[in-house]
């Protein structure tokens, strides 16, 4: 968790009251943060011949993004202490009443796509209000941004510069500039070798320096204002005397770009003449739809079940209680009109954290106070622990397995596309795995959808070691699944291999049976299966499955309650599985879905 250094007789100041390390301890412990340090009574270092003064160094979570800064948390503090409530920020338009544009060019897409905009204007700045906005800009891009990867954030004096702005992407010879706090000009490639032993800047190369054009902003007269995520130039330089800050915000991430402005005027739009007011920034970007203006400071509509609230926590509080709660913790909240037992619920542009009810009802018994929530739920059990049914199931097969001598592996749960599928003999049909968008390497393309490519690697790695070898796993696999919100679902299965001199298919018929036996399901023959409805429990059918050698691989089959189910497959591995997975000697496998079994 991000650790958050705050001026304390600052915060104290803020919050209207003095408190003891104790209490404000407690204040932390009461809200969901952490006091980490109070550093009043330790050696503090000296600055300018001056000692630093007292701090609170305040653990965050990473999560809290609107609680980077001194700003944030005070506001916070003071909206859950009942002193205040949420701002309402809102837009103003410009003095001349024409907003500032900034056009993005179509080559941007090459590099880094999406660009957010915003304009704080008549801002005034102290010392430790400007340390705080530069402050900020750094922790976001460590958290939020992944280290400027998926976002960069340039602030500049929008005094010294002149709208319409361009958003571009140029070969780096053709972009020239004085980089801040330097005085000599420099083209792209220049700057690249300048800051590659930079111990700030250095870490940041990699991520323009091979693309054949570099990102760069310019004003109207051509001046630059940036080169993200890399630096900004020294002429557009921000400083205490600056007045108007114009905000630039590039991105790889469209949902992190907006997250990043929302967060960075709530914070310091209480420092503008007319506090809480953000000018707005039209952005020109059709070649890829994200024509608009920025930032939109419109609440999120969201809502929660009443019943769910209280039955999670354990409460029985009206739905007027409960937006009372909620208000503590920066919502705005009403009892819905259209759907009866919910809440209307408002999420403030700071709040980008809340993506389901149950990050609602964690801020009501925040709210509400965790310390006063009853020790368990009336009639219930819940506050016992036991594991759930799917692993409780899966812990049977485990030790049953274990128990018949084979070893337990645990590979990851990503893989290459091939090992997934072309290195099994398995055509993708688009509809079942689920990809990443942005895979480090060629080996973490999709998330599994079998676990026998895992064993294999597994064996493979193994090799050198003496013959035979039984591996087993009992883990989750994933697929597409677009009737759900999440669009997947996760599926345990049990899957085991052997890899031996000899095929081992008789060493994995016998698993199979021993681990059907410890579920409480009878061997059937082909015929008592179909034809028997009162009958229950599994047969085999020879399946032809390009996995598996020809006529050596068989269907598992299972009636239980009245209904016909497919388990799996098990059986000898095709010669050119083996020589994709480089296996000299053949191996058998067994894979099921335990979850029928529930």
């Amino acid at each position: 968790m991000p650790t958050i250094a705050v001026n304390k007789a600052d915060l104290y100041k803020a919050l209207g009251k003095e408190y003891t390390t104790e209490e404000f301890d407690e204040l932390c412990f009461d809200f969901g943060i952490e006091l980490d340090e109070d550093t009043t009574n330790t050696q503090r270092p000296i600055v300018d011949g001056v000692e630093e003064p007292p701090q609170l160094k305040i653990e965050i979570p990473a999560n809290r993004y609107d609680m980077l800064c001194f700003e944030g948390i005070a506001m916070n503090l003071k909206v859950f202490l009942g002193q205040t409530t949420l701002p309402n920020f809102k837009l103003v338009p410009p003095p001349n009443g024409e907003l500032q544009t900034t056009y993005v060019k179509e080559d941007t897409a090459r590099i880094r796509p999406y660009f957010s905009s915003a304009i704080l204007r008549n801002i005034k700045f102290t010392k430790s209000r400007y340390e705080s906005f530069i402050a900020l800009q750094d922790k976001l891009h460590q958290n939020l941004a992944r280290q400027r990867t998926l976002v960069a954030i340039g602030t500049h004096d929008l005094d010294t510069i002149k709208g319409p702005f361009s958003y571009e992407a140029l070969p780096p010879e053709q972009i020239k500039f004085t980089p801040l706090n330097q005085t000599k000009e420099m083209n792209g490639k220049e700057m690249m070798q300048f800051y590659e032993k930079d111990r700030h800047l250095g870490k940041y190369l990699h991520i323009i320096r091979n693309s054949p054009v570099y990102p760069v902003i310019y004003d109207s007269n051509r001046t630059v204002l940036s080169m993200p995520p890399i630096i900004n130039s020294n002429h557009t330089k921000i400083s205490l005397d600056t007045k108007n800050v114009y905000i630039d915000i590039t991105a790889t991430d469209k949902t992190k770009v907006e997250i990043v402005n929302h967060i960075l005027v709530a914070m310091f739009s209480m420092y503008c003449e007319e506090p809480f007011t953000v000018e707005p920034v039209k952005i020109v970007s059709p070649h890829n739809n994200c024509s608009r203006e920025t930032p939109d400071l419109t609440p999120r509509p969201t809502q929660a079940s009443i019943n769910y609230i209280n039955e999670v926590c354990g409460l029985s509080l009206s739905a007027d209680k409960i937006c009372k709660l909620l208000e503590r913790m920066c919502y705005r909240s009403t009892p819905s009109t259209s759907s009866e037992g919910m809440l209307d619920v408002q999420v403030p542009i700071t709040r980008a954290d809340v993506l389901h009810q149950a990050d609602i009802m964690e801020d009501v018994a925040i709210a509400y106070g965790f310390n006063k929530l009853p020790r368990h739920f009336p009639n219930k059990s819940a506050a016992v622990a036991a594991p759930l049914p799917i692993n409780k199931l899966a812990d049977i097969v485990r030790n049953e397995a274990a128990m018949a001598g084979w070893s337990e592996v645990m590979p990851l749960i990503l893989c290459s596309h091939d090992e997934n599928f072309a290195w099994l003999n398995r055509k993708d049909d688009g509809k079942t795995a689920v990809r990443l968008q942005n895979p480090k390497t060629a080996e973490y393309q999709i998330v599994r959808t079998s676990l026998i490519p895992g064993l294999l690697k597994t064996l493979r790695e193994n090799k050198h070691h003496g013959v035979p070898m039984k591996v087993f796993e009992v883990s989750d696999v994933c697929f597409k699944d677009e009737s759900l919100e999440r669009k997947a679902r996760n599926e345990r299965h049990f899957a085991a291999a052997w890899y031996g001199k000899t095929s081992g298919f008789e060493a994995v018929h016998g698993l199979l049976d021993r681990v059907m036996l410890m579920l409480k399901s009878a061997f059937l023959t082909r015929e008592e299966g179909l034809s028997n409805e009162k009958v229950e429990g599994y047969w085999i059918d020879e399946v032809d499955d390009p996995t598996f050698f020809p006529g050596h691989a068989a269907s598992i089959n299972l009636k239980l309650d009245g209904k016909r189910h497919f388990l799996g497959v098990f059986g000898i591995l095709h010669p050119n599985v083996l020589k994709n997975f480089d296996l000299p000697y053949p191996v058998s496998t067994l894979e099921l879905d335990l979850e029928v079994f529930l």
